[in-house]
């Protein structure tokens, strides 16, 4: 019972580090954590795996809707971001499993058409083709069509 105390004493004093292992090491770890935590969590923010000009992009978006950073810390993000989410390692998304976040990023959906698809699913089971995916409300089939390479089942 002693024993069970210390571990567990020692997984609550190491519970901020472990919080803090979910993004790799890296010039720009801090400032991307600050910049992109004062508005959502990060889950969400590094869900996207996008090139430079992605990341630019999304950065923009982001600081048009308020988003507060220095042009360093906005520089230091950028390069963190595009270094360790990069687009060639988007993984495919299993539209069956996935969660709201994972569709959205991976397969460029708006919060109202994931929350559709979750609805859709379950309600009427899993997804077995994309003209199962092209039934949900909301769902825009020439935007399915688009994204058919990253989808699996």
């Amino acid at each position: 019972m002693r024993a069970m105390k210390h571990i567990l004493l020692a997984v609550l004093l190491a519970a901020p580090a472990l919080r803090a292992q979910g993004l790799p090491e890296g010039p720009g770890r801090a400032e991307a954590e600050k910049i992109c935590r004062g508005c959502h969590e990060m889950a969400r923010s590094i869900s996207k795996h996008q090139d430079r000009d992605g990341w630019l992009q999304t950065m923009n978006k982001m600081a048009a809707y308020g988003m507060k950073s220095s042009d360093q810390h906005f520089a230091k993000t950028l390069d963190y971001l595009a270094k360790h989410y990069p687009a060639d390692e988007i993984p495919p998304i299993n539209v069956n499993k996935a969660s709201a976040i994972e569709l959205e990023a991976g397969l460029s959906l708006r919060r109202s058409q994931a929350a559709a698809l979750l609805k859709f699913r379950a309600e009427h089971g899993d997804f077995k083709s994309l003209d199962d995916l092209k039934k949900v409300p909301l769902m825009d089939a020439a935007h399915i069509d688009a994204k058919k390479d990253r989808i699996v089942f």
